[in-house]
């Protein structure tokens, strides 16, 4: 409940507390409260304590703009271009949902440091689990896990799942989209755009009995001498070779010799990427 106040100390302090019940709140306000909001705001504050308190409407707009705030475990951290490519399901505290991609508004979508960042400067990791600010959703033909993030605001570690968990997460045996197609050192780790617009989704969370991972140069016969990391491994009676691109595995591997190193069962985040 909001009372009238009497003066300008009194009105810093109202101001004060409106701003942070606006924050409190701000995952629940909405543009069609705000108007009610700003109304009581006036009736409550003298006129002459207007200045002290104009930067209360700025606050609640602030926080009425946001479409929402998602809660999602982190299931992937990629590489892709000078940013990440970020994904997670849905995380209720027991059951996961549907799976959520933040993306920038750029042409390419990454995320940047600075958007991704928490407010310690630290960077979200694997199985944390995340609130991030999303100004609406965002699909892309096939990418249709898309949201737009807000980049005004840090994104908030909740807390971090724990790794039996995530047998809870897997998805049920099917085909990883279309097979068939595959480039020159992978193995259906390829499809036509023609075909890949007809899909509905775009990120999968899997379990495997094993993994080979191989640490090679695959264009050292035509003189690039730079090596890669590619997992191998069989799915739904499907053998694929496909490249990881968690920067964190990438540098653990490159740091082993060339060759093939086995794993035993693994989860894996497969991504479809343009």
């Amino acid at each position: 409940m909001l009372q009238r106040q009497d003066g300008v100390s009194d009105a810093l302090e109202l101001r004060e507390s409106i701003v942070g019940l606006a924050h409190q709140h701000r995952h629940e306000l909405r543009r069609a409260h705000l108007d009610e909001a700003l109304d009581l705001v006036a009736q409550a504050v003298p006129s002459g304590a207007s200045r002290a308190i104009a930067e209360i409407p700025r606050v609640l707009r602030s926080s009425a703009h946001r479409l929402a705030v998602v809660r999602i475990v982190c299931l992937a951290n990629s590489r892709k271009l000078t940013g990440r490519c970020i994904a997670g399901r849905i995380w209720d505290g027991s059951t996961a949902g549907e799976w959520i991609r933040p993306v920038s508004d750029r042409a390419e979508r990454e995320v940047s440091e600075y958007e991704r960042q928490y407010e310690d400067g630290s960077d979200p990791q694997l199985l944390d689990i995340i609130e991030i600010p999303m100004l609406e959703a965002l699909p892309d033909t096939y990418q249709t896990e898309n949201w737009l993030l807000d980049p005004e605001y840090y994104w908030e570690k909740k807390g971090v799942m724990e790794h039996t968990t995530l047998r809870n997460l897997v998805e049920p045996t099917s085909l990883l989209w279309i097979d068939g197609h595959s480039t020159y050192n992978g193995e259906n780790d390829y499809m036509p755009l023609g075909e890949a617009e007809v899909l509905q989704d775009s990120l999968r969370f899997i379990s495997v009995s094993e993994v080979n991972l191989r640490v090679f140069a695959p264009g050292k016969a035509f003189g690039n001498s730079k090596r890669r990391v590619q997992g191998q491994f069989r799915y739904a009676g499907t053998t694929y070779s496909l490249w990881v691109t968690d920067p964190n595995q990438e540098r653990k591997w490159l740091a082993q010799v060339n060759g093939e190193h086995a794993l035993g069962d693994c989860y894996l985040t497969i991504s479809l990427v343009s």
